[in-house]
């Protein structure tokens, strides 16, 4: 099996030496115009980067030592 760049973006990596898709979002929370680098589903709701930490439970990656 090869690895590597064959012409598309398989699996949903995208190659480093390209820019990060951004697309604009309201908050679902707060209501401010925000950029998320996915493209937002209907009925999912959207949260800006401070609101976003809000919604993590405290204790994210306490778990994940290795």
């Amino acid at each position: 099996m090869a690895y590597g760049n064959n012409g598309g973006n398989r699996g949903g990596f995208r190659d480093r030496d390209q820019p990060r898709e951004f697309f604009k979002a309201t908050c679902s929370d707060c209501g401010k115009e925000c950029e998320v680098p996915f493209k937002p589903t209907q009925g999912r709701p959207v949260y800006c980067k401070d609101c976003f930490r809000k919604h993590q439970p405290e204790d994210r990656g306490e778990r994940r030592r290795f």
